[in-house]
């Protein structure tokens, strides 16, 4: 929200909640999109606005909640990378904390967050299994407590055996806070293109489905509280969707019966 707010601030600072228009929405928008900000992050700030508001309206700091016109929810990227290039983005990344944190994206299904949160006693290696979980807060965004494959058990154990802090992705023995520019980095010297940090859990799920894992089993993983959710969105990566359906649809085998 304090990221979303110095573009909000500097469009709608100066107006009180009353004098905010659709107009003054559109505009926004437009003044946005001249800038390079892409339809999807509009959408976005518009909507931490909308919340705001809606939040000092029920907390009787304002008489009524104006209405923030946004741009449309731009259609869901496809873009999923293959275990190939996830492997390629590991050997990519120069610094090794990079590494491990794509592959510990990927081997865990987590988003960034969970795994830069992730701390060592959280990590049994007995038992092979990785709490994404915190004790002592509440995340927004569902984590879960998931299994460790053999090739990520490697790299832990490389990373505990060098380990500086009490945190499994470290720089310089400290807690690293964003690895956004190495991730990039290694993106453009894998020459992968259109992938982000959430591509890969994305990928992570997609890898799952496609491979004829329950979709309870992957929601699961996701963090998902609804499996529905899950449904929702990787459904048509299984191999079997629909299958049943296509088959109806085969006229060659309706002639042959006849």
């Amino acid at each position: 929200m304090g990221y979303t707010g110095k573009a909000i601030l500097a469009h709608f600072g100066a107006y009180r909640p009353d004098q905010i228009t659709t107009e003054l929405s559109r505009a926004y928008s437009r003044d946005r999109m001249a800038a390079g900000i892409s339809q999807g992050s509009i959408h976005t700030e518009l909507g931490h606005l909308r919340s705001t508001m809606t939040w000092a309206e029920r907390n009787r700091l304002i008489t009524a909640a104006p209405y923030i016109e946004r741009p449309a929810k731009p259609t869901p990227k496809e873009r999923y990378v293959t275990k190939d290039e996830v492997a390629r983005l590991i050997e990519s990344a120069e610094a090794p904390h990079i590494a491990l944190a794509i592959h510990l994206l990927f081997g865990t299904a987590a988003r960034v967050g969970a795994i830069l949160d992730l701390t060592w006693n959280r990590v049994d290696m007995d038992r092979g299994t990785i709490n994404l979980r915190l004790d002592d807060a509440r995340t927004r965004k569902g984590r879960a407590i998931v299994p460790i494959n053999r090739g990520l058990m490697a790299a832990l154990q490389t990373a505990r055996d060098a380990a500086l802090s009490d945190y499994v992705i470290e720089w310089g023995g400290k807690k690293v806070g964003n690895i956004r520019k190495g991730f990039e980095a290694a993106c453009s010297r894998a020459k992968l293109t259109g992938v982000t940090l959430h591509t890969i859990r994305h990928s992570a799920a997609v890898a799952m489905v496609s491979s004829g894992i329950p979709i309870t089993q992957v929601a699961q993983y996701l963090g998902h509280s609804n499996a529905s959710v899950t449904y929702s969105t990787y459904a048509r990566f299984a191999p079997e969707h629909l299958t049943e359906a296509a088959e109806v649809l085969d006229f060659v085998k309706l002639k042959a019966a006849r």
